[in-house]
């Protein structure tokens, strides 16, 4: 062969080169976009189970952040009020006074309201027989245990989402495993292509569940945590407030009269 000729092949070969590795470039490209086994195709892939326990995890998640950052909001607003308390409701020269320091909506003013209307409503009503300390206890406790349901209102969701998520997960798996075993049985042979899509599917579904469950569980004990110090706050408020209420030391002149009155009715 001339030499001539060979070197014009081995040219032509050269030239081919790039084009050849472009092409198996563009099919690789192409085979990445097209992946069967990512969370779009485990949406389109999937049955109305499937489906369903992906809708139902996302909303656990979606409950789960939203009383997260709720009740963090609300615990954090009862913590700061509480010091605020201390430094003008209980240096007031009286209770009306230290009743208008504090803004509407507030706990503590709500409990101190209730403990004022407490004895002055006491008298010429039905419960004029009960004595003034066991109708403004009552009260006061009453008002305590309203703001603490209050508090305490959500964190049952929490818990079942904290104990739930990871079972709704595990059925996920579950049912992609089966669905991994009835490919298998219609294929005739356990191929990766005929497996990898139902695996895949499982293990997407039990990802999602720990990743609903983990902040749940974690979230719940430390707002558990952070509530327990913002109840002591509220029942410490309120024993003080007791104390004052009975005793008059604090209170106008009016309102110690019916605290006097009232004792003396009893003794």
């Amino acid at each position: 062969m001339p030499i001539s000729r060979l070197l014009r092949r081995l040219g032509i070969m050269a030239a081919l080169l790039p084009c050849a590795a472009f092409a198996a470039e563009g099919e690789v490209s192409t085979q990445l976009v097209s992946n069967p086994y990512g969370l779009d195709a485990l949406w389109g892939q999937g049955d109305f189970v499937a489906r369903g326990t992906l809708v139902i995890l996302v909303t656990m998640s979606v409950w789960t952040w939203y009383i997260l950052i709720t009740k963090l909001v609300e615990q954090s607003r009862v913590l700061l009020q509480a010091g605020r308390v201390d430094k003008t409701f209980w240096k007031s020269a009286s209770l009306a006074d230290g009743i208008a320091t504090l803004k509407d909506g507030n706990p503590f003013r709500d409990i101190a309201v209730a403990g004022v209307q407490a004895i002055e409503h006491h008298e010429n009503t039905l419960v004029e027989q009960i004595d003034s300390n066991t109708w403004v206890t009552v009260t006061i406790q009453r008002s305590v245990e309203g703001i603490t349901n209050r508090l305490q209102g959500g964190l049952a969701v929490l818990a079942t989402v904290a104990s739930t998520a990871p079972f709704v997960g595990l059925f996920g798996t579950v049912w992609g495993i089966y669905h991994a075993l009835t490919a298998i049985g219609i294929a005739g042979q356990a191929s990766i292509d005929k497996v990898a899509g139902p695996v895949g599917e499982a293990l997407i579904m039990t990802a999602i569940g720990l990743a609903v469950a983990v902040p749940a569980v974690l979230g719940y004990n430390w707002l558990v945590r952070r509530n327990k110090v913002a109840i002591d706050n509220i029942k410490a408020f309120s024993s003080d407030l007791h104390s004052v209420l009975l005793s008059g030391a604090r209170v106008g002149d009016k309102v110690r009269s019916r605290v006097t009155a009232g004792v003396a009715r009893v003794a």
